[in-house]
C-alpha cells in the first residue's frame, strides 16, 4: 500500500486559502497513492473559535475531499472544525474514491488549550480497510492514550484490530520530543505500522510546529525522510509481508491482556 503524508503549513481560520494550497499539493503527487493524509483541522488551523469557522460537516469541505479522492483515485483523511445540531467537534473525515465517507470525532480533546470547552467528543474509535489493510485514524492528543489506541489480538481468529494506526495532529514544537517518543512506543506496543502527520509554520495564536511526520514500521524503526520545519509531502510504500512475517516471528498479541473499550 502507497500512502502520501502531506507536511506544511496552514492559514490560520482562512479555509479558501487552505483547501486551495491542499489542492496544489494533492495535484503534484505523481506517484502511483491509496491513501493521502493531512493534518488535523487542516482548513483552519487547531483553532477554538469553532463559532466563527466551523461548517456543517456535509458542506464545502466533504464535497472538495470527495473531488480530490475521485481525481487521485484514493482515501483522502484529515480532521476538520465541524457543527452539527448545535455542537462543534474536531472531525476526522475518511473519504474513499467513489464519494462514500465514514468519520471519527476527536475522543480526547485538549484541555490545556481548553479544546474541551469548545468542541464535543461521541462516537466510538473508526478502523477502515485498505487493500487488505486495516486501518485506525485518530487524532493528536489521542497519541497520549495507549488504551484508546490499543490493538487488540483476537486469539480464536489470530487477527489483529488493525494494521496501521494514524495519528493527524497540530502538535507544537515545544512538545515535540513526546510526539516522536510516543510514535514509536504505539508502533512497538501494536505491533503496526504508524503514520505521525503533523503541520509546520506558525499558528495564529504563535505556536510553533516542526512537523516531525513520521511512518515508523512495527520494529519502531522511522522510515520516512521528512525533516523537521520542512514542507514536504512524500509517498512512501507499507509491506503487508513484512508487517506479516514480523507478527509471525515474534507473536505478543498471544500474551497480551484481554480488555474491552466502552
Amino acid at each position: 500500500m502507497n500512502v502520501s503524508l502531506i507536511q506544511t503549513t496552514l492559514h490560520w481560520e482562512e479555509r479558501e486559502k487552505n483547501l486551495s494550497h491542499f489542492d496544489t499539493l494533492i495535484n503534484r503527487i505523481e506517484e502511483p497513492t491509496d491513501l493521502i493524509v493531512l493534518p488535523e483541522m487542516f482548513t483552519t488551523g487547531f483553532t477554538m473559535n469553532p463559532e466563527k469557522v466551523a461548517e456543517n460537516w456535509n458542506r464545502q469541505t466533504l464535497a472538495w475531499m470527495k473531488k480530490k479522492a475521485h481525481e487521485k483515485n484514493c482515501v483522502i483523511t484529515g480532521s476538520v472544525a465541524v457543527e452539527e445540531e448545535g455542537k462543534y467537534y474536531n472531525r476526522l473525515f475518511w473519504v474513499k474514491p467513489g464519494g462514500d465517507f465514514s468519520s471519527y470525532n476527536k475522543r480526547h480533546l485538549f484541555r490545556m488549550a481548553k479544546e474541551d470547552q469548545h468542541y464535543a467528543t461521541q462516537g466510538s474509535r473508526l478502523v477502515e480497510n485498505i487493500k487488505g489493510w486495516n486501518i485506525c485514524p485518530l487524532v493528536c492528543y489521542d497519541l497520549r492514550f495507549p488504551v484508546w489506541s490499543r490493538n487488540r489480538f483476537n486469539k480464536t481468529s489470530a487477527t489483529w484490530d488493525y494494521d496501521v494506526l494514524i495519528y493527524v495532529a497540530n502538535w507544537p514544537e515545544v512538545r515535540n520530543y513526546p510526539w516522536k517518543q510516543l510514535l514509536v512506543a504505539r508502533a512497538i506496543e501494536n505491533q503496526c505500522y504508524v503514520i505521525g502527520l503533523n503541520r509546520v509554520g506558525t499558528d495564529g495564536n504563535g505556536y510553533d510546529y516542526s512537523g516531525d511526520s513520521a511512518l515508523i514500521n512495527p520494529r519502531g524503526e522511522i522510515i520516512s525522510t521528512m525533516k523537521a520545519h520542512e514542507e514536504k509531502t512524500e509517498t512512501l510504500t507499507l509491506s503487508k509481508d513484512h508487517l506479516d512475517e514480523f507478527r509471525k516471528l515474534f507473536p505478543v498479541g498471544l500474551d497480551a491482556d484481554d480488555f474491552k473499550l466502552l
